[in-house]
């Protein structure tokens, strides 16, 4: 009876301790609205304090700023802007890449949309394949994606790119709608996005 009170304590002990801990989620503060108005995220830091992850973190803080960053976040922003307010895709690409974090879907996705503005497809399939590649669910570079496939004539594959965002969000949300209305018109049409 002693070690079974001894392990009721250190369970309740335990999990008051996890209940106890807070949770929090970044809030980074952007209009525009959409997907790409806020500056992304990455995943937590291990729980670990390892020599390994304290090596990671000097090595990181060194060449890099975190997404984490009000840096990052403000470079992030100025770029979203040169590309929505002037229309200056070559100068966002750059501004993008800067920024060193090319591999963070939402920026890779953004470089992608920017190629695909400057009429450079190849480039821009490599960065929207990028950003899928490291998020698979990031629903704008499939709503994007979707609409390079529509300007390439590939009207099969921008279906199978909206069943992707069906299946993310749902068929009432403004990626679907989008890239489902720019589907139902002819080919030829000139899409506007």
């Amino acid at each position: 009876m002693h070690s079974t009170m001894i392990r009721l304590m250190t369970l309740a002990t335990f999990s008051m301790a996890v209940i106890a801990v807070p949770s929090f989620t970044p809030v980074f503060a952007a209009g525009g609205g959409g997907a790409e108005s806020t500056p992304p995220s990455s995943s937590s830091p291990p729980a670990s304090d390892t020599k390994a992850s304290k090596a990671h973190k000097s090595k990181k803080s060194s060449k890099q700023s975190s997404v984490e960053d009000p840096g990052f976040a403000q470079g992030y922003r100025a770029a979203y802007d040169t590309i929505y307010q002037r229309n200056d895709y070559a100068a966002a690409i750059d501004q993008l890449k800067a920024l060193g974090h090319d591999d963070q879907p939402n920026v890779a996705n953004l470089i992608g949309y920017s190629y695909r503005k400057l009429g450079d497809y190849q480039l821009s399939q490599a960065w929207y394949q990028r950003a899928l590649k490291a998020d698979p669910n990031h629903v704008l570079t499939w709503q994007y994606y979707g609409l390079w496939q529509l300007e390439q004539g590939n009207r099969e594959q921008a279906l199978y790119h909206l069943s992707r965002i069906a299946a993310i969000c749902g068929t009432d949300c403004e990626h679907y709608k989008s890239l489902a209305a720019a589907i139902e018109k002819p080919p030829g049409t000139g899409l506007v996005y």
